[in-house]
């Protein structure tokens, strides 16, 4: 059996020797030969992955970036009409640390739903124009690029920052118009969705790209937007609240920012588990909210009726379509992922505007959609939901001056059904969610349909394992330092299972 953990760190550590562990896992001699056994090869297996993610992180530094100047932020600070947060203010310093140090960054922000993740792009999209550079922020939806045009021209046109647009759905001559303005250097920021990155977009001088919602641009789109520019920094932004140890393995070759403080004036959601007898009282509520002048979201889990689901299961095509009975007076629609595009704008849009008084709706409308107005968020069958996106979903209401409510509405009968509605009931901070989640769900579940591509794991477990990651995670850091690329003898089976694990997860290890 080959000794993968050079001696050192076996001592160092106080792990017990290959044979030892393989014998003692399978055959243990008592409780205590299986835990030592266990420990080591839990180790080894994080150890493994946090040299791999280290030698990744090392890769995406190697490469010179674009150097910038210095600058006092405080000019822009005096411009906005509140006073940003300690967390805003430490995650822009460590991103201008970044962008200084005449490496590309490649940073993650997280930060809760609400916690001012806009006003740190803000911030860095202006210190790259006070350096001459353009910025390209690329977001989801089209709806999403229309709220973004409208915060960042808020922001930043203070300062003369010019900023322009680009979609899938703007006519040919409406796009032909702002890529000549890009490539003629005339815009300093263009905010949109995958067409930032077509073929014919060129860009003068692209000095930085942001993603928003990570999870929703695959690692390719990143990168042809990226290409567009001489090594431009980048910034990921995320609302999905990960465990900060397991950020860093997912994203192995960014450095993790959270904003764990939310902004003053956001206002707590109060979140109600109720079962399908409250069904009147909350037809009744709904009704409230609107002639109170409010708006209401109603999120299903499926687009319609579906034979193999069970009959409780709300669809909703056919929950719109009750809601309108109860409902007659007010004006109802309903939006998911099966229509197309435009038609999808077009009803979110009636509702950004206020002319519809409840929007029912699949998972679509989980990510940034902003509608101060919305003070009511019910999610029916909400067993069906993870905690995670729950929690992404009760975060688009609470966002105005208005006092909101989010209501869960299930009637599972399981103890874990109840337990995971039961958390959400108590708190509202995001990151104790993603790590009860993660408890509960196990990290495949967690990231749905292994689309972070975290390797598999044989006997870690990522929820459990915590400590042991975090040790793990410190001694490859260590190693890494004395022998980068582990070429010395006694790190050459070290480096051979490296490569494997390259090899074996090479589509997410690009």
């Amino acid at each position: 059996l080959p000794e993968v953990l050079p001696e050192t760190i076996r001592e160092k550590y106080g792990l017990c020797q290959t044979l030892y562990a393989y014998e003692n896992i399978h055959c243990p001699a008592d409780f205590g030969a299986l835990e030592l056994a266990r420990r080591r090869l839990i180790f080894e297996e994080l150890f493994t992955l946090a040299c791999a993610m280290g030698k990744l992180r090392e890769k995406a530094v190697s490469v010179d970036g674009i150097k910038t100047g210095a600058c006092d932020f405080e000019e822009f600070f005096v411009s906005l009409p509140f006073a940003p947060t300690l967390a805003q203010r430490r995650a822009i310093t460590q991103a201008y640390d970044d962008m200084r140090s005449g490496k590309p960054m490649n940073r993650l922000l997280q930060g809760d739903v609400g916690s001012g993740k806009t006003l740190v792009a803000a911030a860095l999209v202006w210190y790259m124009w006070k350096n001459g550079f353009v910025s390209a922020f690329m977001a989801p939806t089209e709806i999403l690029t229309e709220q973004h045009v409208r915060t960042f021209t808020q922001l930043l046109s203070p300062f003369g920052i010019r900023v322009g647009k680009l979609t899938g759905s703007m006519t040919a001559k409406e796009k032909r118009a702002v890529k000549k303005l890009l490539a003629g250097g005339e815009l300093d920021l263009v905010i949109g969705t995958h067409a930032l990155f077509s073929a014919d977009v060129e860009y003068e001088n692209l000095g930085l790209v942001i993603t928003d919602e990570q999870h929703r641009f695959g690692v390719e789109q990143r990168s042809a937007l990226i290409s567009k520019g001489a090594r431009p920094h980048v910034l990921v932004m995320s609302a999905t609240p990960i465990p900060r140890t397991l950020a860093l393995i997912i994203y192995g070759d960014l450095d993790v920012s959270v904003l764990d403080e939310l902004p003053p004036g956001r206002q707590k959601v109060d979140t109600f588990a109720v079962d399908e007898s409250y069904r009147r009282r909350l037809n009744a509520f709904i009704e409230k909210q609107v002639y109170e002048g409010r708006q209401v979201f109603v999120v299903c889990p499926m687009v319609e009726e579906s034979e193999d689901v069970p009959e409780n299961v709300k669809s909703a095509e056919q929950h719109t379509q009750e809601l309108r009975r109860f409902l007659p007076k007010l004006s109802i629609d309903c939006v998911h992922g099966r229509m197309k595009a435009r038609e999808k704008e077009e009803i979110m849009s009636r509702f950004v505007s206020g002319e519809l008084n409840v929007l029912v709706s699949t998972t679509v409308i989980e990510v940034g959609v902003d509608v101060p107005n919305a003070s009511l968020m019910i999610i029916e069958n909400a067993d069906r939901f993870g905690l995670s996106q729950l929690h992404q979903l009760r975060g688009r209401v609470g966002r105005g001056q208005h006092k909101s409510y989010c209501v869960l509405v299930s009637d599972a009968d399981s103890e874990e059904a109840k337990a995971r509605l039961k958390i959400m009931t108590q708190t509202g901070d995001g990151f104790k969610i993603s790590e009860e989640d993660l408890k509960l769900r196990g990290p495949g579940d967690f990231f749905g349909s292994r689309q972070h591509g975290l390797p598999e794991m044989h006997i870690a477990d990522l929820c459990t394992d915590m400590n042991v990651l975090q040790t793990a995670q410190d001694a490859a850091k260590e190693l890494l330092i004395t022998d980068p690329e582990l070429v010395m003898p006694e790190h050459e089976k070290l480096r051979e299972r490296v490569s494997a694990l390259f090899e074996a997860n090479a589509e997410t290890f690009n």
